[in-house]
């Protein structure tokens, strides 16, 4: 399994990762590891290139939703890249505990 990491320039390059999801998909049926689409996220730092990308599963085929901003292991990240929400957050978090102290 070959999976590309670089800039998505062109729709050449937008083709190139959905056949890279596709070939995910079919690894994942293969070791009986399935994805669940609905949970799946798009997001485009540093660019707005607007492909759709898809993945399927035996439910049908499913348009992977595209997002701004996403949290992971309580870290936020945005398409932009800057801290910005985090530390909003962050401080509004601090803000609350001093209050209850």
């Amino acid at each position: 399994m070959t999976v590309r990491f670089g800039v998505i320039e062109s729709d050449l390059d937008c083709n190139a990762l959905q056949m890279d999801i596709d070939v995910l998909l079919k690894w994942s049926d293969h070791w009986l590891l399935r994805f669940n689409p609905q949970k799946c996220k798009v997001m485009s730092p540093g660019h707005s290139r607007q492909y759709n990308y898809v993945m399927a599963d035996t439910a049908g085929t499913f348009v992977i939703e595209r997002t701004k901003e996403e949290r992971d292991l309580g870290v936020i990240i945005t398409d932009n890249l800057k801290p910005s929400s985090q530390c909003v957050k962050a401080a509004a978090k601090a803000r609350s505990v001093l209050g209850v102290v």
